[in-house]
């Protein structure tokens, strides 16, 4: 039976609601415990397939063990409930970008709750400590075969790059090359797996692989089919190195990461792809037939293409899908349709409300989509197309880097040059706390106005956290009190 998505284990009672239940297993009482640490819970359901899965449990407690449980899956739902965040790739192409420090101001400003990194820089995890961030950190491609073939070189690599920081940052994710299954290097598909596998025994001697995810990002290009998402399909020259890997993080609770950008599938082919359906706007959709789901926008057509994908597979588990890019450029040469700063403006501004409101795709409509956008700053060192040095949602300098009513703090001494219009919206960058966001310039005025898309993640990030600390303090109290006891009991 195959699973896609999802992570609940309902316990179900088998004494005919009667308040009697049986002892669990020994087996069982590590498995629940096991869980209750996890903090995770497992949401069942694949549109694409009719698959279910449950855990039954048959459990003969106490009234405060029963009260246990039931607190052990409210964790688990708190936790998914605090899982989806605006995400920011914060890549170091470049001669000229601000310090770390200054960035950390930035990301305050955007409300980023999640940073990837490439590497493992010193200097920027050093800069956050204290800050709450969550990090992903990267290792880079050439050390991905060193790291398969000699594990110590692993253990070198964690306590140099992981260790140092730890508890100041917040590390939460370790990527072990990039977009490597793509590639054409044979023997660096070989080393991934092993490598992957090296880094997370590494942890695990150092007792924090149960904190620290290992995965890896990969392209679309990993399909064979993506369109309509029921086809979506894994290319089958990849599979053998796929099925193993997907079993890895399932295994080790981690992350699939694709990096998805609708962007190229517009520049391709402007005249065929409607501009609306890949920058969120309202448009008529895309029906799948197969499944009677209708897609809105294509991020989320292409994410559900690799739900199909993996649930294809048949490697036996579920594993969340994470979309660790994704962008738009705001500028690109003469051949790049699409590359310009209204559509960068709209297109990351509806992707963040999306955030915002915690939407999921039409294959897991309940599972909040975490999200990465690619990038803090424009990178003028990348290679490429000019759209490659342009994906930025700030220049070097700290102000925006297109018209998207953007209040950026001053960082560096640089300070913006924008006056607020009066009614709340800014159209330069002064100074201020938070990141207005918009769909774009009014189709009258030009100016902010009713109905062109203004949208303030500051203030809606504000009160949502606002509402969950006052709302859920003692409740989390309760909780980790009852699964501490839970654990030892």
């Amino acid at each position: 039976m195959h699973r896609l998505y999802g992570r609940d284990r309902s316990l179900k009672r088998t004494n005919g609601g009667h308040g009697t239940f049986t002892m669990p297993t020994q087996k069982q009482q590590s498995l629940l415990r096991y869980k209750a640490r996890d903090l995770s819970i497992h949401l069942c359901g694949c549109h694409f397939r009719r698959c279910r899965e449950s855990f039954t449990l048959p459990i003969r407690l106490a009234g405060p063990m029963a009260l246990r449980l039931l607190l052990a899956v409210a964790v688990g739902a708190l936790a998914l409930d605090l899982a989806a965040a605006l995400g920011v790739n914060y890549g170091q192409v470049a001669d000229n970008l601000p310090s770390p420090q200054d960035a950390a101001v930035l990301l305050r400003a955007l409300k980023a709750t999640k940073v990837k990194l490439y590497d493992a820089d010193a200097r920027v995890l050093s800069a956050f400590a204290g800050s709450g961030v969550d990090f992903t950190v990267g290792v880079p491609d050439n050390l991905v075969p060193r790291l398969a073939s000699n594990p110590s070189a692993a253990a070198t690599w964690v306590r140099a790059n992981i260790l140092p920081h730890l508890p100041a940052t917040s590390i939460t994710t370790v990527t072990v090359g990039n977009e490597v299954l793509t590639g054409t290097d044979t023997t660096m598909l070989r080393s991934l797996l092993p490598a992957m596998e090296s880094l997370h025994a590494a942890l695990a001697a150092c007792n924090i692989s149960s904190h620290i995810a290992v995965t890896t990002a990969h392209s679309l290009a990993v399909l064979s089919s993506s369109f309509p998402p029921s086809s979506g399909a894994f290319r089958h020259d990849l599979l053998p190195y796929i099925t193993p890997l997907l079993s890895f993080l399932a295994k080790t609770n981690s992350p699939f990461l694709i990096n998805a950008y609708p962007y190229f599938a517009y520049k391709g082919d402007p005249g065929s792809v409607d501009l609306d359906y890949v920058l969120f706007q309202s448009n008529a959709g895309v029906l799948d037939v197969a499944t009677g789901l209708r897609y809105g926008n294509m991020l989320h057509a292409q994410v559900d293409a690799v739900r199909t994908a993996i649930c294809a597979a048949d490697y036996g588990r579920a594993v969340e899908i994470q979309v660790s890019e994704t962008g738009w450029p705001s500028q690109g040469d003469g051949d790049e349709a699409g590359a310009s700063p209204q559509n960068a403006a709209r297109y990351n501004g509806n992707l963040m409300r999306l955030v915002a409101q915690r939407k999921g795709t039409p294959g897991a409509p309940g599972e909040p989509l975490q999200v990465y956008v690619f990038a803090l700053f424009n990178e003028n060192q990348k290679p490429g197309p000019a759209s490659e040095r342009h994906y930025g949602l700030f220049k070097p300098d700290g102000t925006p880097a297109y018209d998207v009513g953007v209040k950026a703090p001053t960082i560096g001494g640089w300070k913006g040059s924008g006056n607020d219009n009066g009614n709340g919206a800014n159209n330069g960058t002064g100074g201020g706390a938070g990141l207005v966001v918009a769909e774009g310039p009014s189709e009258t005025g030009g100016g902010v106005g009713p109905g062109t898309g203004y949208y303030t993640i500051s203030s809606a990030t504000l009160k949502a956290k606002r509402w969950r600390c006052t709302g859920s303090t003692p409740l989390m109290a309760i909780i980790f009190l009852v699964v501490y006891g839970l654990c030892w009991s």
